[in-house]
């Protein structure tokens, strides 16, 4: 909510630019570096989704911030509304997620897949995400504090987050005649599962235990998912729906070895 305006002077008194600072909560998604000591921190936020903004003197070893705007950390955020970028005024931290994240290979790789998805689902900056800023929250809390398999995380991320932008996949009927019984195919360009009879031709074969995996991964049946480990064909699935959806290769799925 922005809630007081800061002048700031541009050549002459008379084309002063009103900035508005607001304060949200964020958490971070990616950084870059910009010029010798300063940083643009992509982030996602509450109630402001994705906001790009420069964090002053980041980079130097005495800033004010310190670690607080690493990528994966949940901070408490001031700041000041700009033409090309916002500035962040102030970082308070919230939930320190990025310690126990980055510890483990496992669980930086499967953070990573999280953050670049939702990176590009929320295409649009100062657009309100709704319930994906809690959806992210979840998923870096449970892998941080190892609640479930990691690949398991990131997989039911990936279809959650999907889905709740508004593209989810068929699992439960056909999705060319909608009979429920052999469904022996899976499509995404065609949206789910198939018959072997209406299959087409870009369909890969699908195993019922990866049919059933991809459902409790959608739903988020912990319960179902921890009976056994993410079979591969599962996760190639995934991944074929996500590159689908977001029209190009999710490039942090494709460190696994299929």
């Amino acid at each position: 909510m922005r809630w007081l305006t800061h002048p700031v002077a541009h050549q002459s008194r008379k084309e002063a630019i009103v900035m508005a600072l607001y304060r949200d909560e964020g958490i971070v998604l990616r950084t870059m570096k910009l010029g010798e000591a300063d940083r643009v921190i992509t982030l996602l936020t509450r109630d402001h989704g994705k906001v790009r903004a420069v964090a002053k003197g980041v980079r130097r070893t005495k800033s004010r911030f310190g670690a607080r705007l690493e990528p994966f950390m949940r901070v408490d955020l001031l700041l000041n509304e700009g033409r090309t970028f916002d500035a962040i005024r102030q970082a308070e931290s919230v939930s320190v997620y990025a310690g126990a994240i980055t510890a483990d290979y496992d669980r930086y790789r499967a953070a990573t897949i999280i953050v670049e998805v939702i990176n590009d689902l929320a295409s649009t900056e100062h657009e309100p995400v709704g319930a994906q800023y809690p959806l992210l929250a979840g998923a870096l809390n449970a892998l941080a504090t190892a609640r479930h398999e990691p690949e398991l995380i990131s997989n039911s991320y990936v279809l959650r987050a999907i889905a709740m932008a508004g593209w989810t996949p068929r699992l439960d009927s056909c999705v060319v005649c909608g009979r429920v019984d052999q469904l022996t195919h899976f499509s995404a360009r065609s949206g789910g599962v198939m018959c072997a009879t209406d299959r087409t031709p870009d369909a890969i074969r699908i195993q019922p235990a990866e049919r059933l995996q991809l459902i409790a991964l959608l739903a988020g049946d912990w319960a179902a998912l921890e009976h056994s480990p993410l079979l591969s064909g599962t996760q190639r699935l995934v991944e074929l729906w996500a590159e689908q959806v977001l029209e190009r290769p999710v490039r942090s799925m494709r460190l696994t070895e299929w």
